[in-house]
């Protein structure tokens, strides 16, 4: 069934556009709406974007993308609005800085993981020129479009998953498992798996 909303409201939102179910469904914020419609699934080929989409999956790992998003402004403050170079020559006394910021999930894992990562995506840059046309590299900078008919059709992983965070955890990337790079790639839009019905749905070029 589709899923519709029947009203505007104050902020701007546009509530009688038809949108993925996963959120019409189970999310009504409108910082949840505004992403699924202006974010999610578009492709994405700027490195400080990427970085920062892997580092909200990254920190989303076991809680819900809403609280991740909440914390998006907080985690731009406190990684240099995701400059790559600066992230990269954070210490361990940063870690533990922010391991008390309460602007941010104050996980010292993923803290450190994105710092890692930071680094990993300058060995990255120096090898393919940028950490876009390594991502967009495994499809030939091409779309895989799984033509969603319904929430339930979208996958947790996949085979292409599997072999980009394979990959990535060989090249020294953290917390990139292939359910939290199925994920970071849905949302950088090499995957798309917008509903076929969305209003949103970019109908890029597809593999399949």
């Amino acid at each position: 069934m589709d899923s519709i909303f029947s009203e505007n409201n104050s902020t701007g939102v546009d509530r009688t556009l038809r949108r993925c179910e996963w959120v019409s469904s189970t999310h009504t914020s409108d910082m949840m709406i505004t992403y699924h419609d202006t974010e999610w699934g578009f492709p994405v080929h700027d490195d400080v974007k990427l970085f920062e989409l892997l580092t909200l999956e990254i920190f989303q790992a076991g809680l819900s993308w809403e609280i991740s998003l909440k914390k998006r402004s907080g985690l731009n403050a406190v990684f240099y609005k995701f400059d790559i170079d600066q992230v990269a020559q954070m210490m361990d006394d940063d870690i533990i800085r922010l391991k008390q910021d309460t602007r941010i999930i104050r996980n010292r894992l993923k803290i450190a993981a994105t710092i890692n990562n930071a680094q990993a995506i300058k060995r990255v840059q120096q090898t393919f020129g940028s950490f876009s046309q390594y991502l967009w590299s495994f499809t030939d900078n091409r779309v895989i479009n799984h033509h969603v008919q319904h929430a339930s059709d979208v996958l947790a992983q996949d085979d292409h998953s599997k072999k980009v965070a394979k990959d990535m955890k060989q090249r020294g990337f953290k917390f990139t498992g292939p359910v939290t790079i199925y994920s970071f790639l849905q949302a950088m839009g090499v995957i798309n798996d917008h509903e076929q019905h969305c209003d949103f749905n970019p109908d890029n070029d597809a593999l399949n």
